[in-house]
């Protein structure tokens, strides 16, 4: 195994790098998915109302040309 010449060897980091990396490894699954959830809720309500509103033009146009 390689030597690593900025190895932890008993000192503490000073930049505290490996703890925030474990803090954010660690994070709880909940918080993210929560996150998640209510930032797709806004393109998923857009997306509905485009084939919505893609089936209205559709039926004009066919009523229309039926007419």
């Amino acid at each position: 195994m390689a030597h690593n010449p900025q190895g932890n060897q008993g000192n503490p980091d000073p930049a505290g790098s490996t703890q925030m990396f474990r803090a954010f490894v660690d994070e709880s699954p909940q918080g993210r998915q929560t996150a998640a959830a209510s930032s797709s809720s806004g393109p998923r309500v857009g997306l509905i109302l485009g084939v919505i509103v893609a089936i209205a033009v559709v039926a004009g146009v066919a009523w229309l040309a039926l007419a």
